[in-house]
């Protein structure tokens, strides 16, 4: 792809509300986890090893479609960026990597896709809201946020 239709494209799926660039994100993260996942257990991984690395590879996935599609510049700096967005992330897939082994390990073993499915959707509503409000948030939007937040709960 030329970068005149790279730009286009980014054009238009910035038109798009946020929540579902969000969205589309997870679907090919969950996609690339579902893959990578199956593609491990098919060398005779066991499920949770198999996980971690589909886990592993979902994220970087993710890092980098949210950081062009999803969310708008922070004005940090990558490192940084990336910091933050490994610790919403640790906290987001660690909810969905134990919901998932509870499930494997209890009633999905036949099935574990199933497992993932429901460990990623126990991780999502963490991960979008952690990005938006730390991880690709610049300072004044942070700020921004927590007030409305606050704001809010005070109703």
């Amino acid at each position: 792809m030329r970068g005149a239709e790279r730009s286009a494209l980014r054009l238009a799926l910035r038109k798009l509300p946020r929540p579902l660039r969000f969205l589309g994100v997870g679907g090919i993260g969950l996609l690339t986890d579902l893959t990578v996942f199956t593609l491990a257990l098919g060398i005779d991984h066991h499920p949770l090893v198999a996980r971690v690395v589909s886990i592993a590879v979902a994220t970087l996935v993710t890092w980098r479609l949210n950081r062009t599609v999803t969310f708008d510049p922070t004005g940090r700096q990558q490192s940084h960026e990336a910091l933050r967005y490994a610790l919403v992330t640790a906290v987001a897939q660690g909810t969905n990597y134990v919901v998932f082994a509870s499930l494997v390990m209890a009633v999905f073993t036949p099935i574990p896709q199933i497992a993932v499915l429901a460990g990623a959707i126990a991780g999502a509503g963490l991960s979008y809201a952690g990005h938006r409000l730390f991880s690709f948030a610049g300072k004044a939007a942070f700020a921004r946020e927590l007030s409305t937040s606050q704001q809010r709960i005070a109703l």
